[in-house]
């Protein structure tokens, strides 16, 4: 403020001896046509200067001025050595983040919104195949899967999805994409074989020795039941061991056939067809009331007829395990309702119970494979701890997911969502 105080006095102060002279002499006007053009051609040179400078790249020092001039000269040139030192920190920074990103053990990729490359480390050269020349380039002309495409495309990137490496296909990756920045996202790549390789000997083993279990098992039950048709009932104990052997058998039976189902689910594949959801949980429901007999426990609302694209028997696996759950975990009078209906992007399948309910720690662990909810019972509940398991698997080839909503002796309610594109008519 103070410059331009000190500018309008000089002026002022010229216009004043502009009217002094002009008026003395008799050339007012014509004096302060003169003054008039001199200020504006002194202007229009100090400016022609300034646009000069500004279009050389404000490159070393600024022209000498006076005034005004000097100030703006001054101002921009502390501006222009403060984004010096802001470009001299960015660059420091990014590049400390280049080093850290080649040094990441996994692959990463930056795609723009045209799923072209933007950037890549050194582990995605070594992986993907990628160049450093790569870049600007569509990571679908690069990897070529399907099943890397139809994820790239879909937009929903809370999964990831596992391929084998373009440079080697004995190597697997788990590729996931990450989304930021507004029209960015970043592609990351791990090599999981080794972890691929563990589950597939896990997956064998269990198949294996489940297999192997089901022979010696089907031998000794049949040599029970010959033992308990000897039984005259003279030995209270004999009678009572054979039972307790019987039952346990039992258990073990139904183990090893859980084990050999969730086997499958992970390793086979059967030919899906257009399942008749409201005609196969008819069917179901109508089991479970004849196996509770002394009572009809179960309601089922069917507010759809759709049909879905799936596998019955698995399908047929899952409901009744969500069924039996209901009736197992709740009151030998309570109520099991079973709803199949349809919304506007989904087929849902609803099983609640008004039994002890589960704690909110548990919900996130009970599709673990033999995990059971420490609770006291009256009564004690028979089970493999495979059942959840087994659902959640049936699901997960179905596109489906699984909501559990409980309150501890309340009830619990079982909601499978399948999406809407697996409806399909006959």
């Amino acid at each position: 403020m103070h410059i331009w105080r000190k500018e309008i006095r000089i002026a002022l102060i010229g216009f004043w001896v502009v009217a002094v002279v002009g008026l003395s002499t008799g050339y007012f006007w014509p004096f302060l046509l003169v003054f008039s053009w001199y200020l504006l051609l002194r202007q229009t040179l100090q400016i022609n200067r300034f646009e000069k400078w500004l279009r050389d790249g404000a490159k070393g020092q600024h022209p000498k001025a006076s005034g005004i001039w000097q100030e703006i000269y001054f101002h921009l040139y502390q501006q222009k050595k403060t984004d010096k030192r802001r470009k001299k920190k960015l660059r420091k920074l990014i590049e400390q983040f280049r080093l850290s990103t080649e040094a990441l053990p996994d692959a990463a990729v930056v795609l723009n919104n045209s799923d072209e490359i933007e950037w890549a480390n050194k582990a995605a050269r070594q992986v993907l195949g990628l160049q450093q020349n790569d870049n600007g380039q569509r990571i679908p002309n690069l990897i070529r899967y399907p099943d890397f495409i139809t994820y790239l495309k879909s937009g929903n990137y809370s999964q990831s999805v596992v391929i084998p490496s373009p440079l080697n296909h004995r190597v697997i990756l788990e590729v996931r994409i990450i989304p930021y920045g507004g029209n960015l996202r970043l592609l990351l790549a791990q090599d999981v074989t080794q972890l691929k390789k563990m589950e597939t000997m896990r997956k064998d083993f269990v198949a294996n020795v489940s297999h192997e279990l089901r022979t010696p098992l089907t031998v000794l039950k049949g040599y029970l039941e010959t033992m308990q048709d000897l039984d005259d009932g003279n030995s209270p104990l004999l009678t009572t061991s054979f039972r307790e052997m019987q039952s346990q058998t039992e258990r073990m039976q139904h183990l090893v056939d859980d084990l050999l189902l969730l086997a499958r689910l992970e390793t086979q594949r059967k030919k899906p067809q257009c399942i008749n959801v409201p005609s196969l949980l008819s069917q179901i429901c109508k089991e479970g009331d004849v196996l509770e007999s002394a009572t009809r426990r179960i309601e089922l609302t069917l507010e759809s007829s759709a049909y879905i694209y799936g596998e019955e028997q698995d399908l047929r696996s899952a409901f009744s395990n969500l069924l039996s759950n209901a009736l197992k975990y709740s009151p030998d009078d309570a109520l099991v309702k079973v709803r199949w209906y349809q919304t506007s992007n989904e087929l849902v399948l609803a099983v609640e119970d008004f039994g002890e309910g589960i704690a909110a720690v548990d919900i996130p662990r009970i599709t673990e494979r033999f995990y059971r909810v420490e609770h006291k019972r009256r009564k004690k509940v028979a089970g493999t701890g495979l059942g959840l398991a087994i659902v959640k698997h049936v699901l997960v080839r179905h596109d489906a997911t699984l909501e559990v909503v409980s309150e501890l002796g309340k009830g619990s309610c079982f909601r499978c969502h399948f999406p809407i594109r697996r409806l399909c008519t006959i």
